[in-house]
């Protein structure tokens, strides 16, 4: 049985004091829960710090945004997968939708970025998916193989421990489309056959695929609840404690 991942990405929001207070409040509404899944924020870097000292695992994780494709050196206003564990992430997210918009990267970005997550000890949350001209186009599932095939095999290790993946419906985002629960649940099915071609069917069986799409408290149950969804990869919803707690009890709710 896979466990659920519900994990906000804060984006460029929340500096180190509104943070810390958003992780406290975060980690108070889920104190002496039991839960069955994992919960995890990731703030902007400078952030890192004051939430990881807030958010201790105990149940809240702290994660990054993005990281260096080095590991030290002259790479001005670059910061590494080694410094990020030191501060106290133990995720960071690789290949999210605006970064791939905005500052161009690529597969082999990707793979040498999730290469020195792994080698220090953290997890990588995979992003991918396509676009609203893609899927109008019907190329839905060829853009979503072509994106995991020009990761995943190159990556030296992977497996269902250190790499999430988070499918992404670009098209769904900010475009006035919404991707139901049907939708949802055959992209995830499909990439996840897509991993087991790529990376064997039993890492394809524990691997944990997350909904980067809008999720909310009112459909988190109803989505993590699908077969082949594990969890979700939460925007906005994440920057409120109640939304994002409430998610948190959609995924409880599913799974059972």
């Amino acid at each position: 049985m896979r466990r659920y991942l519900v994990a906000g990405n804060w984006k460029l929001n929340k500096g180190p004091a509104e943070g810390a207070a958003l992780a406290r409040e975060i980690s108070e509404l889920l104190q002496g829960r039991k839960l069955k899944g994992d919960v995890l924020v990731c703030p902007p870097y400078v952030t890192i710090p004051a939430v990881a000292a807030v958010a201790q695992g105990d149940p809240v994780l702290t994660g990054a945004q993005n990281c260096a494709d080095q590991d030290q050196g002259a790479y001005t206003g670059e910061v590494s997968p080694a410094m990020l564990s030191e501060a106290g992430a133990r995720y960071v997210i690789i290949g999210h939708s605006e970064r791939r918009e905005y500052q161009r990267e690529t597969d082999e970005l990707f793979v040498r970025k999730i290469n020195l997550v792994h080698q220090a000890g953290l997890k990588a949350i995979f992003c991918y998916g396509e676009k609203l001209e893609q899927r109008q186009a019907g190329q839905a599932q060829a853009v979503v193989k072509a994106q995991l095939e020009g990761v995943l095999p190159q990556l030296e290790s992977a497996d269902a421990y250190n790499t999430v993946l988070a499918y992404e419906p670009v098209w769904a985002i900010g475009t006035g489309e919404t991707a139901t629960p049907a939708q949802a649940q055959e992209i995830h099915a499909f990439s996840r056959q897509v991993v087991a071609d790529l990376l064997g069917a039993k890492v394809a069986e524990y691997m944990r695929i997350l909904y980067g799409g809008s999720c909310k408290p009112g459909n988190a149950r109803e989505l993590i609840g699908l077969p082949d969804v594990d969890g979700g990869l939460i925007g906005g919803a994440a920057l409120k404690a109640a939304d994002f707690v409430g998610i948190i009890d959609g995924a409880e709710a599913a799974a059972g």
